[in-house]
């Protein structure tokens, strides 16, 4: 589903989230040093706080809300270029016989397309159109490859 970059992101994102959510460190500070606690404020891409008592973490039983879009994640097909591509073609090569000479320049050609294809055929990956690296096709990609 996700490129290296992306994914490397994403395990970021995680982190960054669980260190927020960590209980605090005790205080390496000088004795008699008093730290001022940061006030408490809303994500600025939070509309609104939540109610005293409540958090913003979903409930158990509630679907997870979509992730932000991530660059490379989106569905690429023939004619689109850039890192998504390249981390792409990095994935193809990885599966012996899918993409064994392709060159590794970000760009999405006739070859890549053709490469993606036998891939989706070997692997029976359906879902997404053919030679078209969707939702489907990138994870089926990503459980093969590092």
């Amino acid at each position: 589903m996700l490129g290296l970059g992306a994914a490397s992101g994403l395990v970021l994102a995680s982190w960054l989230l669980s260190a927020l959510n960590a209980e605090p460190a005790t205080s390496s500070s000088p004795p008699g040093h008093r730290e001022t606690p940061l006030p408490a404020s809303p994500s600025p891409n939070d509309p609104s706080p939540p109610a005293p008592g409540r958090t913003n973490r979903p409930q158990p039983g509630t679907p997870d809300p979509p992730l932000p879009e991530i660059p490379g994640t989106g569905v690429l097909r023939q004619g689109d270029s850039g890192h998504g591509v390249y981390e792409l073609q990095v994935r193809l090569r990885q599966i012996p016989g899918i993409y064994d000479d392709g060159a590794i320049d970000g760009r999405y050609g006739a070859e890549v397309k053709a490469a993606l294809t036998r891939f989706q055929e070997r692997y029976g990956v359906r879902g997404d159109e053919s030679g078209v690296y969707g939702d489907h096709t990138r994870h089926a990609l990503m459980l093969r490859t590092e």
